[in-house]
């Protein structure tokens, strides 16, 4: 364990790691979301996408912990149902995409869907008609799919979120609680594929101190009437993030 300890902080980028891992944490401690569309597009420049994926969830499932007891007694059982059926299905089909695929094709998948997504949740676009469990149910598999072909399990649910007749705070809860259990499939289905990164579980855990700090103050930060302001803030920093890990910068 001290030998896997000494290979974690060795890692080339720590520095950029953690620091990328605490603004996640706070974006997703006032937000909700925006984990993985800030931290993997910095993370593929210093970590094979095995190595990103293993690192965000062992961090992510660390991290909104102690937000967790409030995002349980505000969120709506019946919709998580229907997501976590959803993603259960579609993520081992993202997985094996991701399989396929070379680190640069990665890196650019991570970034061009965090951007794409980022423009249709600024231009505002949502649903227009009434929600159906099954439209629910579909969502939770396309986030399945995006987690494990790029590890972006959660623009879809907050794009169908926005037509949700549900208040801010539920949509929230369910957003968090949505996320930590795809963390916890994640786990079970790079296990089972053999891409489980045991040096990468080291160098997570690490990552998830920044990460929890970052959570905890962005939790401290959240106020339900400045909403507007904070996706705002979080649309910035996930665009900033995006663009930084196209491998047209070398």
């Amino acid at each position: 364990m001290p030998d896997a300890l000494a290979a974690a902080l060795a890692v080339p980028g720590l520095g950029w790691l953690a620091a990328a891992v605490f603004v996640a944490g706070l974006v997703r401690g006032f937000a909700g979301f925006g984990t993985a569309m800030v931290y993997l597009p910095v993370a593929g420049q210093f970590l094979s996408p095995f190595e990103a994926l293993t690192t965000l969830v062992v961090m992510d499932m660390i991290g909104p912990l102690p937000n967790m007891p409030r995002a349980l007694r505000d969120g709506h059982p019946r919709d998580l149902l229907r997501l976590m059926a959803g993603l259960v299905l579609a993520l081992p089909l993202g997985v094996f995409v991701l399989s396929l695929v070379a680190p640069e094709v990665f890196r650019y998948g991570v970034s061009l869907a965090a951007l794409i997504l980022l423009a249709l949740l600024v231009g505002g676009w949502r649903w227009r008609g009434a929600l159906k469990g099954w439209m629910i149910t579909l969502t939770g598999g396309l986030g399945g799919f995006l987690a494990g072909a790029v590890g972006l399990p959660g623009p879809p649910v907050i794009m169908l979120y926005m037509a949700a007749p549900h208040p801010a705070r539920v949509i929230r809860a369910n957003i968090t609680v949505y996320l930590l259990l795809a963390d916890a499939v994640m786990i079970a289905v790079l296990r089972a594929f053999g891409h489980l990164v045991v040096g990468a579980l080291v160098l997570g855990a690490v990552l998830a101190l920044p990460y929890l700090a970052g959570n905890v103050a962005g939790a401290l930060l959240f106020r339900p009437e400045a909403e507007r302001s904070y996706r705002i803030v979080a649309y910035a920093i996930i665009a900033a993030s995006a663009l930084s890990g196209l491998p047209l910068w070398g």
